[in-house]
């Protein structure tokens, strides 16, 4: 199977996956939890810049001169996140499981900070991102290093994606932000490696609590949402 080839999933409409009382529930219980992550965020940051650890010894960015690509990095991640809200209007699917993913990430993340504080890579050009930076208060913060949030952000965006040029797109967007991140030095090398490592699995175990139950039983499919050769597929059944 190609890497821009997603796996099989049963892909329904909004309409029909709300008629099922158990999606009902796990959606309340996915956006609760995304809005209790955002709350938390700013109070996370403050407090893990308190912290002080070791500064890595990273042969990558002592080849790298550092520039700032904030605004590179910035447009990459942004646009992929509105190709995903525009998939999401007619896929539950991509939705539930975007965000029951993101959730389990996030709180990998903030036990990984804690568990291994790392002091800034040397060079460290902070990174502008107007709307990141809302949430995680006034101060720039330089201390979530490992693992790589937004290389795990757009990285989980290609993985939910159905679409073979939306998962082509997002896929050098994911290659894009790990170098530019790398770039500016603003994380170490092993930060966006781990955002590897780490994301997929994650991935794999937020679609699995997100879909199970709901959509695995056999319904009207949502054929926009799907890639054009399994819509030819179900045209033909």
């Amino acid at each position: 199977m190609s890497i821009l080839t997603p796996s099989p999933i049963n892909d329904l409409a909004w309409n029909t996956a709300w008629s099922s009382p158990l999606f009902r529930r796990k959606l309340g219980v996915g956006l609760v939890g995304i809005l209790a992550i955002l709350v938390t965020f700013p109070y996370f940051f403050q407090t893990i810049e308190k912290h002080t650890g070791p500064v890595l010894n990273d042969w990558v960015l002592d080849r790298l001169p550092p520039q700032d690509v904030s605004l590179i990095i910035f447009i990459t991640i942004w646009a992929s996140g509105l190709l995903l809200l525009i998939r999401v209007r007619r896929s539950p699917t991509i939705f539930m499981t975007f965000i029951y993913s993101y959730i389990i990430i996030t709180l990998s993340r903030m036990l990984s900070i804690n568990l291994v504080p790392l002091n800034p890579p040397v060079g460290l050009l902070p990174l502008v991102d107007p709307l990141t930076n809302a949430f995680y208060g006034k101060t720039y913060i330089t201390k979530d290093l490992f693992y790589s949030g937004h290389t795990s952000t757009i990285f989980l965006i290609f993985m939910c994606l159905r679409r073979r040029w939306d998962r082509f797109f997002t896929f050098i967007g994911t290659l894009i932000v790990g170098a530019g991140l790398l770039l500016q030095h603003v994380h170490y090398t092993i930060d966006v490696v781990g955002a590897f490592v780490f994301t997929y699995p994650l991935y794999r175990l937020g679609k699995w609590l997100a879909l199970s139950g709901w959509n695995s039983v056999v319904h009207p499919v949502d054929s926009t949402a799907l890639p054009k050769s399994d819509q030819q597929d179900l045209s033909k059944k």
